[in-house]
């Protein structure tokens, strides 16, 4: 599993909202700044979370984006499915079209389920508020 930029950024995206708080809207070229992220892309990004209602919204002047959750209330693995669609180590146990015809009879497959709940259990095990905490004791 390679988590896109697409992933990594939408998580640098939340945790800079977690460390504002949730009173002001941040504007996106605030956000693409501190970040050093296109605002452009930031722009795709943002409207993913939206759409999921991880963030909301505000148009116009005095606009921009915030989280309407507390930071304990969003993973670190919910933020990453959102944006990249899955977790999967491998292709061959992904759901759909990708997944793997011989998966009734590999021998392999136990083995790429477990690491797969692995993966899931340890990022669904992090929030943004223990980032946030963690880089305070840094």
């Amino acid at each position: 599993m390679i988590v896109s930029t697409k992933g990594r950024y939408a998580l640098r995206v939340m945790v800079h909202f977690a460390m504002k708080g949730a009173e002001d809207f941040i504007p996106l070229k605030e956000i693409a700044e501190a970040e050093g992220i296109s605002q452009k892309y930031l722009e795709s990004i943002m409207t993913v979370l939206s759409k999921a209602g991880f963030v909301d919204a505000v148009h116009g002047k005095g606009g921009g984006y915030r989280l309407n959750r507390k930071p304990e209330q969003y993973t670190v693995g919910s933020i990453l499915k959102l944006t990249e669609g899955s977790l999967a180590a491998v292709s061959c146990t992904s759901e759909g079209p990708a997944a793997c015809g011989r998966s009734s009879c590999c021998q392999t497959k136990p083995m790429w389920d477990k690491l797969d709940s692995m993966i899931n259990e340890f990022f669904e095990g992090i929030t943004l508020a223990d980032l946030l905490e963690n880089n305070k004791k840094m």
